[in-house]
């Protein structure tokens, strides 16, 4: 959590409407651009947007926290500019965040996303990969049709962002199958797989604005250290969550073997707890019932997690992160409204339970 007389100070923004200001700039445009997808894949977007129901009938679904709009648009005022400016910025990074998602979950096996069942579990696999792909291609296509010099910098911008995702994501994949992975090469992963694009979020509505590249790359770097500590808090939700809230199971990701924080600072710590989690979960790694472990089983888990320390430590970073964030936007002159902006939605990032 921030100090207490920083968040004295920070109480006249209105975190909600900041989130819900991103959110309804941006959903004209973004709708316009599925609808441009030749069917079924625009109905298929649709299903994943939430915009209608796995029938199509229409649905007003969730459509997710939408901290990366809000930091697209905000990005614009930097500059002077309108927040309008932002919003090509703004829909290229959405969709580039649903590609991946869409992806995410066919090769996570993951079947609930937002309380709804994913697209590859409604659609099928084939469906899945197909419009994320579609959505990756309309994004820099949202942006390059502007035709300016700044949009030719957002995307190239946008484009770094995304090969740093797809690293993030083979990254992870790939430590799913080793016994060990070190606390800085988890970190690295998601700075690539959560960092990247929160980092071009936090600048393009900057640079379609006329941003010199240092005000971008300072914004890149708030942004950056802001995917680090959203993504931290999303791991200790990833296993301590509330289904309700999370829209995802129980032990979500120790369902998944996944390496994510608290677990790997737990492997990382001395003391009886983190040595017989680290049995237990090579014990996992070739256990062919894994699939069939009970609810306690998955809890007894989590505990040694905490009792190594893996928890405390998560928190502590996603706070340390959340701290350099803040400090990189000393580096922008900008308005005092635009900064407040900027530092209540990292505060809303750290304290979020979804």
């Amino acid at each position: 959590m921030p100090p207490a007389s920083q968040a004295a100070r920070r109480t006249a923004v209105d975190v909600s409407a900041l989130l819900e200001r991103g959110r309804t700039l941006a959903t004209p445009v973004l709708r316009a651009a599925v609808d441009r997808l030749a069917p079924p894949m625009d109905t298929v977007a649709a299903y994943h947007f939430g915009w209608i129901d796995a029938q199509g009938r229409p649905a007003d679904g969730d459509g997710g926290k939408a901290v990366r709009p809000a930091l697209a648009v905000l990005s614009a005022e930097v500059t002077g500019a309108a927040p309008e400016t932002g919003v090509p910025g703004a829909v290229a990074v959405e969709l580039v965040h649903n590609f991946s998602l869409l992806h995410d979950d066919l090769m996570d096996g993951d079947e609930q996303r937002r309380h709804r069942d994913t697209v590859w579990k409604v659609h099928g696999p084939a469906q899945a990969i197909l419009v994320g792909d579609a959505l990756f291609a309309l994004a820099n296509e949202v942006l390059l049709e502007l035709g300016t010099v700044e949009a030719g910098r957002a995307t190239r911008r946008l484009t770094r962002a995304s090969r740093a995702l797809i690293d993030g994501q083979a990254q992870d994949i790939s430590y799913e199958h080793r016994d060990r992975v070190s606390v800085e090469e988890c970190l690295e992963m998601e700075g690539n797989k959560t960092g990247a694009l929160l980092a071009c979020a936090s600048s393009i509505g900057a640079v379609l604005g006329g941003a010199d590249e240092r005000t971008a790359d300072a914004l890149e770097r708030y942004g950056h250290h802001l995917g680090l500590a959203f993504q931290a808090v999303d791991d200790l939700l990833g296993i301590w969550g509330d289904p309700d809230s999370t829209g995802k199971q129980t032990w979500s990701d120790l369902r998944q073997r996944k390496k994510s924080l608290p677990v790997v600072a737990a492997l990382a710590a001395d003391g009886p707890a983190a040595a017989r989690l680290g049995e237990i979960l090579a014990a996992d790694a070739k256990s062919s019932d894994f699939a069939n472990f009970s609810e306690e089983e998955f809890a007894a888990r989590a505990a040694l997690i905490e009792e190594a320390g893996g928890r405390d430590w998560t928190a502590e970073e996603a706070r340390r992160q959340h701290t350099i964030a803040i400090e990189a936007l000393d580096l922008v002159d900008m308005p005092d409204r635009v900064r407040e902006q900027f530092t209540a939605l990292a505060d809303f990032v750290v304290v979020r339970k979804r």
